[in-house]
């Protein structure tokens, strides 16, 4: 798995769970300051997109993991 899919994915997991936390609807409802957390996670996002830099790239880079995809993946193009 490279970098981008990874980012994409704990921001994903990061805005469905501070939305559980915060909707009142949600049977998982904690408090609504939780969405506080999703507007940091959009806001990130934005600025990641805006800059190209992102902080979660630094430190899975750091953490190991391959920021593309190896050739033994078991994917084939077409």
């Amino acid at each position: 798995m490279t970098i981008n899919r990874t980012v994409r994915i704990i921001a994903g997991f990061f805005i469905l769970l501070s939305l559980a936390l915060g909707v009142e609807a949600s049977p998982l409802f904690h408090n609504v300051n939780w969405l506080w957390f999703t507007a940091f996670v959009g806001a990130n996002l934005f600025q990641s997109g805006i800059t190209n830099w992102c902080l979660m790239d630094t430190i899975l880079t750091k953490l190991g993991v391959p920021a593309t995809a190896s050739c033994s993946s078991g994917r084939k193009t077409a």
